[in-house]
Parts: structure tokens; sequence; C-alpha cells
């Protein structure tokens, strides 16, 4: 299975063209959805779950390192990028992780042009990243409601209530 899961993982874009244009030959639906990722939870797997249904592949634009640590602050990442990449591998929907390193996955999705977009309601549809080339290349843009209750924010704030800074 560790081989399995290692060779969903991608540094880049450039290594993972490859494989995207035999599931585009194949016509496969290509599913795209990003973030930190972080600390995994519930909501996180409900998400990624509920936007494999959309389609036959399911691809991940995961934040790097430096990314992470520009948007979420000092202290963060609290899991480095490899690990938080094994861990979401690791699902038998996931189909690929590709690592981006701007703050946006809006290059990695001009490269890859999903048949969907999908982001948590959290968002609104002009607030994704990415949504105006998906929409000019025929794709869609979809948000998914968020399980009440789980968030990186709260199992933090959970976190440190209990004395674990």
């Amino acid at each position: 299975y560790l081989e399995t899961i290692e060779a969903k993982i991608f540094k880049d874009f450039e290594h993972f063209e490859p494989l995207l244009k035999k599931w585009k030959e194949k016509s496969e639906t290509i599913v795209f959805t990003n973030g930190c990722f972080d600390l995994l939870h519930r909501g996180h797997v409900e998400l990624l779950a509920k936007a494999a249904n959309k389609g036959d592949r399911l691809i991940v634009g995961l934040n790097s390192d430096l990314s992470v640590a520009r948007l979420k602050g000092h202290g963060r990442p609290f899991m480095d990028e490899d690990s938080r990449a094994f861990i979401l591998a690791a699902y038998e929907f996931v189909s690929a992780i590709v690592f981006f390193t701007e703050d946006t996955p809006q290059n990695l999705i001009e490269s890859i042009l999903p048949d969907y977009l999908i982001k948590g309601s959290d968002y609104s549809i002009n607030e994704i990243a990415g949504h105006e080339v998906v929409f000019a290349s025929g794709g869609k843009v979809e948000t998914i409601e968020l399980v009440p209750g789980f968030s990186t924010s709260l199992l933090i704030e959970k976190l440190k209530n209990h004395g674990y800074d």
C-alpha cells in the first residue's frame, strides 16, 4: 500500500501532467479542490469524499509548507507538507495530490482545467481561486456544505483550552 500512496503525490504540475493527460484522453471527469489540510479532521474528509463523488478523479491541490506559513502565520503548518500529502493520498477516493507554492492554486487550476472546482461553503463562488478559468473552459464551480462543529480553527482552540500550546 505504501507504493500506491506515494505514487499519488506530485511535487508540482510538471510531474503530474503526464498522468492528467492519460485521464483526459480517457474522458474521465476531473474534480479539483485544494487546501492546507494542516490538521486533518472529519470536515475535511467529508468534503473530499463529497467532491470525489462529482467525478472519476479527485485531484487535491496542497499548499506547500512555505505557502501555509505565509497564509496561517507563525508556527504553521503543524505537519510538514510530505506528511499532509501522505495522509491525504491514503484515502482511496483521492487520485492525486499536487503541491503548489503560491498563496492560491490559480496557476495550478489554469494548468489542470478541471471539470469541477470544489470548495467548502465558507467560500462564495466568486471568492474561489480559478473560478473564472473553470467557467470559461466549460467546467462547473460548486461549494459543499461544511460539517458543523468541525474546523481546524476550532480544533486548535480546543487543544489550547486543554493546555496544548
